[in-house]
């Protein structure tokens, strides 16, 4: 019940964005027994997103198919537009990534952050959102 009202409210509350206007299609790689995942999934697809979702019991291999660091890792990894996005970003960095079309491997928000779009919770910090990439760490944005 507490799942649907989230959607519910972020239906209501979120602007129609032009991730909504063209549908973008998107595989998330999620463990069988993740539900915050889902209710990412879920979230995306409020955004026009269409999310397939594959349940493996080995999300390792997938994060080293596409290059994810341990470092930047999250509890998903999802592939959208060419790029591989880890962890619970808010679609608005999806949006710009997709925008932008930079050459970069994709962006993750490592961890499981409370507030962040699919996890419950208050933000008590800004998202730090990184790079995907060879080498140290690098902000993309910090929303």
């Amino acid at each position: 019940m507490r799942k649907l009202a989230f959607l519910l409210l972020l239906l209501l509350a979120a602007p129609l964005s032009a991730a909504a206007q063209e549908r973008t299609a998107a595989t998330l790689y999620k463990d069988p027994q993740c539900s915050c995942c889902s209710t990412y999934a879920d979230y995306l697809r409020i955004y026009g997103i269409e999310v397939t979702v594959v349940e493996t019991s080995d999300l390792w291999s997938v994060k080293q198919e596409y290059g994810v660091p341990d470092d930047l890792s999250s509890c998903h990894t999802m592939t959208v537009g060419g790029y591989v996005v880890e962890g619970h970003v808010p679609i608005s960095a999806i949006e710009r990534l997709l925008a932008e079309k930079p050459e970069i491997k994709g962006i993750a928000l490592p961890g499981m952050p409370q507030g962040s779009p699919g996890m419950s919770g208050e933000k008590s910090a800004p998202f730090e959102i990184f790079i995907i990439k060879e080498g140290a760490p690098e902000i993309y944005e910090v929303k």
